[in-house]
């Protein structure tokens, strides 16, 4: 009977399938990690190793997460698991921002409640629930994404000790006198009816009118009449877009410095900026006038002019900020709604400050006939009495960029109103002194943030809400003085971190203020407290106090902050000046970047437009390893493109590196690395070059970890998997796995070779790859001391050590050329049919005596790295092929010899052996 000799073959063997099918094979995966408490003891297994805190910014507890949240929360999900590798103990507990207007108006809505009839303690209950059931539901999708936390114990800010020590830290700023309550224009949100911080204001287009208003002369000082011109004709014109302001001019502001002129149109005389006055003439469609004169802006310094529809004067004063950019170089001054025109105001005690609109936007009695209406109404009805006044001089429509709130996206006023302040001035230099002794990455980050620092004067910290951290100040009910100090400020700190900040709303200030307290100037012991909330800013800006400085297995500062580009003016700013202000120093020693998502055009994703998708989407079609795949192959620093399309080429770009985990598990089979591994001394030639590629590898990805480049990690270890090795190494020692003896000397080099370069690679790809590797890992056969639990457990792999001679690669490099010349001759031919597989032929190399020589070194490995029958090197004659680059050129012909049943190669010794007359004599030996 003939012997099937199939079976005498090592063919590979394994478990591990070839498809992924991950949305259903990662649910267990995802499962064990959370029943097996992964990440604990992760943390617990690198107790004493130097500490790595990644400090988590908090996402805010509203709504589902996005793919922006996804990015942010894989990345770092990246480091902590790299770092836990890498020789650290490397702690990641996430928090939730879960106070604010979005979550208090969400939570109205979902009850159906009304907010003023609602008492604050009801609605503050109602936002609670609210928030955590959001922090549960994010949770939940977090750990779907693979990412590891301490998920048990996440900081919350509206937990009692977190607002405990929010109100330490706003009594330590307090108390260097860097916290004020005064009267200043701030942005203002008439829909959410609250003011609002720098980081809360988004520009968007707006389209307006622009106006030209005339401001008749009162009071000169003599000035005219030395010109001999009447001051009744004469007038100041300025220019504005937001002409709801005007009831709230008291001055004109000109620039000390630069030329003015009287332009005389008829009987009348305006005073404009000599560069800007042809421009505004031809806004009013004047083309017939003159310049009269020549003038410093501080000649009008001190004059009077009338206001255009009230009944008061406007004062001309002098300001450094006025610039002829745009308008007319006499600047509408309404420091009520403006801060420079507030500050310039003040150097000026006679002009006061007129708020002419209230908290709804809607203009007061001090607007005169224009009172009961809203802005963009009043716009409209100014206008409309100016023209009929002769006062307004020119009118255009155009397009600008205005502040908008990035709650509600509608246009904000600027209002002065009774707020807190942080005064950024008092420590600024500081704050600077600080960004620059951080590693910014991008680099362009330091710059972005020193520039946002240096135009800061005050941070507006209070908020006209309930669902937030109360201001912790009381006031003297007898003398009305405000009362920040350390007894006040530790009583309250105590009993919110007793009681939570409800109790703020609950008690009297004489249930939680000490019994001898009283008021220091008065001495009087009746007290009422503070109604306003503090900035959701200082409330994730306080987490480096109440989290990295005194959670347990924390240090602070943090090694590193990760967020959107859009936090140097939001967290990452916020953050900084609360700890410059307490501790003098920056809360974090890296800070690092990421852009937005955009579709696969480019366009940001919005509702409107359709196209964006959310995360679970992605996981139900393609699975989470190819959501991370996405993140860890992007340079995310810019803009990060998503779309079908780039999912379908990451996912054929993961199985490749599935493949070729699957393919060296399958000649692993029955291989005990404890038992069967080689010397590196008895590796081939092959096997010692897969090894210096592999150490390549493990020094290119460790440094591409190091400085957060996943995308080099991913595009190394997928070029490494499909350049060397499916295209060279795996495919060229098929032979020697398939039909050498099983436990011969040659087939345990290769399964050694495989076994270190799949083990590496299981371990590189883990902090990408989080159900992917696991997977692998437990397919892998391991050594008795690696920790079998969990990929995780173990260490980033260490170079092999291989050593060879210098020349070895060059040498090795220049085969690979060579052989990839032979697979596209052979291609050729199989093409045209002369030949089946590359086993059909012989290959006949022509070449130069150097080339020729250089080959012979390799004469018996050859046919086996080309995976044909034969090797002929010739230095005569040219070749059907040829390779001008190479120097040689290839001949392609039909092998000789008889084809070998059991390893299919053609050979003159087929036959040779009496018991098996079809093999070849290698493989007669092999069987016997």
């Amino acid at each position: 009977m003939a012997q099937d000799y199939n079976k005498t073959l090592n063919l590979p063997k394994t478990d591990f399938p070839m498809r992924g099918n991950l949305p259903k094979r990662e649910q267990p995966l995802f499962q064990k990690f959370d029943q097996e408490r992964l990440y604990y003891k992760m943390i617990e297994k690198n107790e004493g190793k130097p500490l790595y805190v990644l400090h988590d910014g908090p996402p805010y507890a509203n709504g589902a997460i996005h793919l922006g949240t996804a990015l942010n929360k894989i990345l770092k999900d990246f480091i902590v698991k790299h770092k836990n590798m890498s020789g650290y103990q490397a702690p990641y507990i996430p928090g939730w921002d879960t106070h604010g207007l979005p979550i208090e108006l969400k939570a109205l809505k979902a009850a159906g409640a009304d907010k003023n009839t609602i008492t604050p303690v009801e609605l503050r209950k109602m936002c609670g629930e609210f928030a955590l059931e959001h922090v549960e539901n994010q949770k939940a999708q977090f750990k779907s994404l693979g990412v590891l936390g301490d998920y048990e114990n996440p900081y919350l800010t509206l937990k009692p000790e977190f607002e405990a020590k929010q109100i330490e830290v706003f009594g330590e700023m307090a108390k260097k006198n860097f916290i004020y309550k005064g009267l200043k224009p701030v942005y203002w949100c008439p829909e959410c009816n609250t003011a609002l911080a720098e980081a809360e204001i988004e520009y968007a287009e707006d389209p307006c009118y622009s106006i030209y208003v005339k401001f008749n002369v009162t009071e000169d000082k003599g000035f005219f009449e030395k010109q001999g011109i009447d001051k009744s004709k004469v007038y100041f014109v300025i220019w504005t877009t937001t002409t709801w302001t005007l009831p709230g001019n008291v001055a004109i502001c000109l620039g000390p410095n630069y030329d003015y002129t009287l332009v005389k149109n008829g009987d009348e005389y305006y005073v404009m900026a000599r560069e800007l006055a042809p421009s505004a003439m031809e806004a009013a469609g004047i083309t017939d006038y003159e310049m009269v004169g020549n003038f410093a802006g501080s000649e009008f310094e001190y004059m009077k002019v009338a206001h255009p529809f009230l009944d008061r004067e406007s004062l001309v004063i002098v300001g450094d900020h006025v610039t002829l950019e745009s308008g007319t170089g006499c600047v509408h001054t309404a420091p009520g709604h403006g801060v420079e025109d507030f500050e310039v105001c003040r150097n000026y005690k006679e002009i006061p400050i007129v708020v002419p609109v209230n908290s709804d936007g809607i203009l007061t009695e001090e607007a005169g006939e224009f009172a009961g209406l809203k802005t963009d109404d009043a716009n409209k009805a100014i206008a409309k009495k100016l023209d009929s006044t002769g006062n307004l001089f020119a009118i255009k429509k155009i397009i600008h960029q205005y502040p908008h709130c990035w709650r509600c996206k509608s246009p904000i006023l600027f209002r002065a109103t009774e707020q807190w302040f942080c005064s950024v001035d008092d420590f600024k230099e500081d704050a600077v002194k600080a960004i620059k002794e951080v590693n910014w990455i991008p680099g362009w980050g330091e710059g972005r943030i020193e520039n946002m620092v240096r135009d800061r004067s005050d941070w507006c910290i209070s908020r006209q809400r309930v669902w937030g951290v109360p201001i912790p100040i009381v006031y003297c009910e007898d003398c009305g003085k405000a009362i920040i100090n350390d007894q006040s400020i530790q009583a309250i700190a105590d009993m919110f971190r007793k009681e939570g900040s409800n109790s703020w709303y609950e008690k009297d200030p004489s249930e939680f203020l000490p019994a001898d307290f009283e008021c220091p100037d008065c001495h009087g012991k009746k007290f009422r407290k503070e109604t306003d909330i503090m900035d959701v800013w200082f409330d994730s800006g306080c987490t480096h106090a109440s989290v990295v400085d005194e959670k347990n297995g924390l240090r602070w500062p943090a090694d590193l902050y990760l967020e959107g580009a859009d936090q140097y003016r939001g967290w990452f700013q916020s953050s900084l000046l609360t700890a410059v202000a307490t501790k003098g120093t920056a809360p974090y020693k890296n800070v690092c970047t990421h852009g937005w998502v955009v579709d696969g055009e480019g366009r940001k994703m919005s509702k409107s437009m359709q196209n964006g998708v959310a995360p679970e989407k992605i996981i139900e079609q393609y699975g989470t390893d190819i959501l991370r795949l996405w993140v860890a192959s992007s340079d995310y620093h810019a803009d990060i493109r998503i779309s079908p399309e780039i999912l379908k080429q990451l996912s054929e770009g993961y199985r490749k590196i599935r493949n070729t985990a699957r393919y060296i598990l399958g000649n692993l089979n029955g291989f005990n690395p404890d038992t069967d591994q080689v010397s590196l001394d008895d590796l081939h030639e092959l096997d010692k070059w897969a090894l210096l590629k592999l150490d390549a590898l493990m020094k290119k990805v460790d440094e591409a970890y190091n400085s957060f480049d996943f995308h080099i990690v991913y595009h190394a270890i997928h070029n490494f998997c499909v350049v060397d090795m499916s295209n060279f190494y795996l495919d060229i020692i098929k032979d020697r796995l398939y039909c050498e003896k099983a436990d011969g000397v040659d087939r345990r080099a290769a399964q050694t070779t495989m076994y270190l370069i799949l083990d590496a690679l299981t371990r590189m790809v883990a902090p990408i790859l989080a159900f992917t590797s696991e997977e692998i890992w437990q397919s892998l056969p391991h050594t008795s001391s690696e920790n079998t639990e969990s990929v995780l457990f173990n260490q980033m792999p260490e170079p092999i050590g291989i050593t060879v001679s210098d020349s070895f690669m060059e040498k090795w490099n220049k085969i690979y050329e060579i052989r990839e010349c032979a697979k596209k001759a052979l291609e050729e031919k199989r093409a045209a049919k002369v030949i089946g597989s590359s086993l059909d032929a012989n290959v006949i190399i022509h070449c130069n005596q150097e080339t020729a020589q250089f080959l012979e070194g390799f004469k018996d490995d050859l046919q086996t790295i080309f995976i044909v029958s034969g090797v002929e090197i010739s230095q005569d004659g040219t070749g059907e092929f040829n390779f001008e680059e190479q120097g040689l050129s290839i001949d392609v012909v039909k092998a000789t010899g008889e084809k070998c049943e059991r390893c299919w190669m053609y050979s003159d010794t087929v036959g040779s052996h009496p018991e098996h007359p079809t093999l070849c004599s290698r493989c007669a030996s092999v069987v016997e």
